[in-house]
Order: structure tokens, then C-alpha cells, then sequence
């Protein structure tokens, strides 16, 4: 293991995955909490949530591999199945036979596969906005993405004038204005890697035939007890996507945040942290599996979701 810093409170760090070097940045003590981040992310994204988070439990958040200060890989599978297993492998490396799991738009969705094929590995998900197969949101674009000019697009996409890379962030928030200093960078410094665009389209080109996948894979998820939380101004995965994968996942609740969007955690993390905290200081696994025992699947899809 290679120390990244000398910060007593937050580890900076690398550990050896599969014969590569993965980046993550630990805090805390208690029960591990692994932060797994979205599609274009890195762990700076968590940056707001983990000095909250670290004062209850052991806080590790990760960079998936080809991703922010990660080691690049020429050749990785970049399906949800691969990359599911690499968290796992991480989960390894770090010492950690289980731990609550919270992810981000596809590292939600990373997380759901994670539950899926590593059961015993997560006592509970976490989950913003995680890609789902019943969002059609952003189908075009990714089919765009797929052809050689969205290849070219997508290529100098990291390389774009600050100005307009703001404007592209400011999409993925309810109120653009809510972006801090920092925001940006903790999606585009890592991107400009070389191979990181090259991984970016490889998990495109695979996308619909993981989300069947995913899909598949969802009876074996429905006992997890699982948070889900959405944004109401989320643009990137709807929140009515949202509503049909808690009607799926009989052992969820849903929370949905008002005036967020895509990115509830970074835009407000003071609330977004106060939800997680309740969920996980509330002995959630108890709760939500002895309510998935006594309530039909039926019963619990008639819940309706919490909104604050």
C-alpha cells in the first residue's frame, strides 16, 4: 500500500488490484462505508460527504480503474460484470469482507452488481440516481456516442473552455448556482488521462446489453435493504425510473430530494448527508429486511416515497 499523504485524517492512497494500482481516500473509523462514483467521476466528487460521513464510519471512496488517479489499463472490460468484480477485488485489497455500499448514476448501478454477484460482500446500498434499465433518459446521446463523431465529440469534450464545461456541469444540478469551487475538477481532471476517454466509450458501447444485465439481476437484489435517493430535477436518470426500480427492489425505500438534481450529494450534502446518516445510523439492515419478512412485495410497492 503507497501513502498519497500526510494528512493524519484523510488517507490518500493506492492498493494493488489485479496488478494495478487503484486510488482511494480513506477516513474514519467504525463500520466501512465504500463510495463508489459516477460515469465520468472520481473520489473528489465525495469530497463535501466524507468528513460527515468519517465521523460515524470507516470511509473509503474508491476510483474505479481508468478513472481519476487510478491506474489505466489498456484492454479492460468495461462491463458492469468486470467492473462490479474489481470493486469486490478492491474490497480485498483493503481488507474488507463486507461493508454498506453507496453509489452514483453508474456506480449505482456498478453497486446493484455488486450486490448481485458478491452478496456477502454488501449489507446495504446507498444509491443517487443510479442508472437503471427503465431510465430512457440520454438513449440518443449514448447511441451518438457509439458512432465515429460522437468518438471525436466525446474525445474533446476534457479539453472544452472552462466556461462551457460549467455550463455542461450545470445540467447535472437543479440550480447551477449551488457549483463550488472544485466541483469541476473532480470530473475532468481525471479524464484527461490518457485512456480514460478510450474506457469512457467502451462502457458506452456495452451499455444497453449491461443494463439487460442489471435487469436479470435484480431478483437477486431484492432483499438488500436499499436506499434510494433522487434528485426531483434530475435530467440525467428520471426520477420515474426511480419509482419502477424501488417497485423491483421490495427491500428499498425512496427518498426524493426537492430542487436537486443529478448530483443530490454534491449540490446539497448537508442534506444529502443528514438522509444518509439517518439511513445508516437506524440499523437499516435490520429494518429493511424484517419489513421485506412480515410485508408482501406487493404491499411494499404501494409505499409511496419520502420526500424532503
Amino acid at each position: 500500500m503507497q501513502r498519497g499523504s500526510r494528512n493524519p485524517e484523510i488517507e490518500d492512497a493506492y492498493v494493488n488490484v489485479l496488478g494495478a494500482r487503484a486510488h482511494y481516500v480513506h477516513a474514519g473509523t467504525g463500520k466501512p462505508l465504500v463510495l463508489i462514483h459516477g460515469l465520468t467521476g472520481s473520489t473528489g466528487n465525495w469530497r463535501r460527504n466524507i468528513p460527515a460521513l468519517s465521523c460515524h464510519a470507516s470511509v473509503y471512496a474508491i476510483d474505479l480503474m481508468n478513472t481519476g488517479k487510478s491506474d489505466r489499463v489498456y484492454g479492460l472490460d468495461a462491463g458492469l460484470e468486470a467492473t462490479a468484480d474489481r470493486v469486490a477485488a478492491t474490497m480485498d485489497a483493503l481488507g474488507l469482507t463486507g461493508a454498506d455500499i453507496a453509489g452514483h448514476s453508474h456506480g449505482g448501478a456498478v453497486a446493484l452488481m455488486l450486490a448481485a454477484r458478491h452478496p456477502k460482500r454488501v449489507r446495504s446500498l446507498t444509491l443517487y440516481a443510479p442508472a437503471n434499465p427503465y431510465c430512457d433518459f440520454g438513449h440518443l446521446l449514448l447511441r451518438f456516442y457509439s458512432t465515429p463523431v460522437g468518438s471525436f465529440v466525446a474525445r474533446t469534450a476534457p479539453y472544452l473552455p472552462r466556461e462551457i464545461q460549467l455550463l455542461l456541469l450545470g445540467r447535472m444540478y437543479g440550480d447551477p448556482s449551488r457549483i463550488v469551487e472544485g466541483s469541476l475538477e473532480g470530473y475532468i481532471e481525471g479524464s484527461r488521462l490518457p485512456g480514460s476517454v478510450d474506457h469512457l466509450l467502451a462502457i458506452v458501447q456495452c451499455w444497453f446489453e449491461d443494463m439487460k444485465k442489471l435487469e436479470a439481476a435484480l431478483p437477486r437484489i431484492a432483499g438488500v435493504p436499499a436506499l434510494l435517493v433522487w434528485g426531483d430535477r434530475d435530467r440525467a436518470v428520471s426520477v420515474a425510473s426511480g419509482k419502477r426500480l424501488q417497485r423491483e427492489l421490495p427491500g428499498s425505500e425512496l427518498v426524493i430530494v426537492r430542487g436537486a438534481g443529478h448530483v443530490a450529494f454534491e449540490e446539497m450534502p448537508e442534506k444529502a448527508n443528514r438522509i444518509m446518516l439517518d439511513w445508516l445510523g437506524r440499523g437499516n439492515a435490520a429494518n429493511a429486511l424484517t419489513a421485506y419478512g412480515r410485508s408482501s412485495p406487493a404491499r411494499r410497492r404501494r409505499e409511496l416515497p419520502q420526500t424532503v
